[in-house]
């Protein structure tokens, strides 16, 4: 059975430049509903291996103290970002 790293891992290395997905999706979508602060540490702990920047919180908050750096990276990618939120489409 994968652990919850393994699951996280998996999920977001396999979103595209331009995908979005929320903390609580990719908790959604490895089978662990209502674990997004979960998620949130193992994408902590990742030390980059990951497209962090692809994850956001369920308003579209950009990481605390990363908000910059973040938000460029998603315009690279062609994701709107306004007053330092990712622009959600549900």
């Amino acid at each position: 059975m994968a652990s919850l790293r393994d699951d996280v891992h998996r999920v977001v290395l396999a979103t595209k430049p331009g995908e979005v997905m929320t903390y609580g999706e990719v908790a959604r979508e490895v089978g662990r509903p209502g674990a997004a602060r979960a998620v949130g540490q193992v994408m902590a702990d990742s030390d980059n291996e990951l497209p962090w920047w692809r994850v956001v919180a369920a308003n579209g908050r950009l990481v605390p103290q990363h908000e910059e750096e973040h938000a460029r990276r998603l315009r690279v990618e062609g994701v709107a970002v306004r007053n330092g939120k990712v622009v959600l489409s549900r």
